[in-house]
């Protein structure tokens, strides 16, 4: 239904699902004059709860446009065709009655995304249809897009592990508590391949051809925070070993490299504009003088305005997090436009940069890793 696809917010999803519980099932459905769901139900990602996927979507439309309304159940069909790949789209699971993923389903799902990574990291081409395929074969008559979803969930469990995951399946939360205890298991349980993986992704390998042409694309877009409260096992530690953001900061051969590629941007770049003799000014500064600066290389926008690149590298894709220090982040806020993160990705295949400008708190969500101890209050 056209009124239906205006629902866009996992926020009201949730609410409906948060009134769900607070009402108990059968006060909600008469409330809102829904019956039960005789196929599909959807997991509550706060308390694993499986509510009425239909009655779900009906109220969560009346959360996001309180002027309309809840929609009736009569105002549209449930169903494989509409309330699940709606639900699917916005990041829940959805459930067929009687069908919840068993353990050796989802340890089979884990199993088979690991064995896609791993062909990544070695830069090797495989189907991810027919993976799917050879993979529903196992399964209790999954379809496409739930092994899809599931898929995306562990990308999202791996991205929370601070790994990397495969670029095609964009991180989805809301994942099943048993899927996440089964990606972790998995990674302290095999932590040669795992390592391998991590390894691969680090390799410094220069660009087989270097051209500057298209190389830069947008930035991915800040997603809105979602307010959701999942159940938690203890936190899983991972060695550092297997920490991919922390190894690939501080391998410093592949940071290097990348601001090597990005002096030959920058080179391309001030011909482009007209001024070729401003790359014989301009200054490798992380090379000459060491890190410290608040960025790495000095170029210029114009004759007299300079502008100060911090280069963040790494083989992955585009979506893979990085390590920003408070002396960074502080010096994006000092020279404010000045300031140009320049973020270098898929280095060793086919280089790709997206270019942040300005303050870096208004731009990227940060959390702190370290802290510094000292028995003074005061310290710098």
């Amino acid at each position: 239904m056209p009124q239906l696809s205006l629902l866009k917010s996992p926020a009201a999803v949730q609410a409906a699902m948060d009134e769900f519980s607070q009402l108990g099932r059968a006060a909600f459905l008469k409330q809102y004059g829904f019956g039960k769901s005789r196929d599909y139900l959807v997991r509550n990602p706060r308390t694993g709860e499986h509510c009425d996927s239909k009655a779900i979507v009906g109220v969560a439309f009346g959360k996001q446009f309180p002027n309309q309304g809840v929609l009736g159940p009569e105002e549209f069909s449930g169903g494989e065709a509409t309330v699940v790949p709606l639900l699917q789209s916005l990041g829940f699971e959805v459930i067929r009655i009687g069908e919840d993923w068993t353990e050796d389903e989802v340890q089979s799902t884990v199993a088979d995304y690991f064995e896609m990574l791993r062909l990544e990291a070695d830069g090797l081409a495989y189907n991810k249809s027919q993976h799917n395929e050879a993979l529903r074969n196992r399964l209790n008559g999954r379809s496409k897009a739930s092994v899809e979803l599931k898929h995306s969930n562990i990308s999202a469990v791996l991205a929370g592990l601070g790994l990397p995951f495969i670029q095609g399946y964009k991180p989805r939360g809301n994942s099943q508590l048993l899927l996440r205890k089964a990606v972790q298991d998995y990674v302290l349980q095999h932590p040669a391949v795992v390592g391998k993986i991590v390894d691969a992704l680090e390799e410094v390998k220069s660009p087989a051809e270097k051209t500057y042409s298209a190389v830069v694309v947008d930035a991915p877009i800040r997603e809105a925070r979602q307010k959701i409260v999942v159940p938690t096992s203890p936190r899983q530690r991972l060695p550092r070993k297997l920490d991919y953001a922390a190894r690939d900061e501080a391998n410093r051969k592949l940071g290097r490299s990348g601001e090597h590629w990005v002096l030959g941007y920058e080179q391309h770049r001030l011909t482009e504009m007209g001024h070729p003799e401003l790359f014989q000014r301009l200054d490798w500064v992380s090379e000459n003088r060491g890190d410290g600066a608040g960025y790495d290389i000095l170029s210029f926008e114009s004759q007299d305005l300079h502008r100060y690149i911090e280069v963040k590298t790494t083989n992955g894709g585009i979506a893979a997090s990085f390590v920003l220090s408070h002396n960074e982040l502080e010096f994006s806020r000092e020279v404010d436009e000045q300031f140009y993160l320049y973020r270098v990705f898929q280095l060793s295949i086919d280089p790709r940069l997206f270019i942040l400008r300005g303050d870096l708190s208004k731009q990227l969500y940060l959390k702190p890793l370290d802290f510094r101890a000292s028995f003074r209050e005061h310290f710098g």
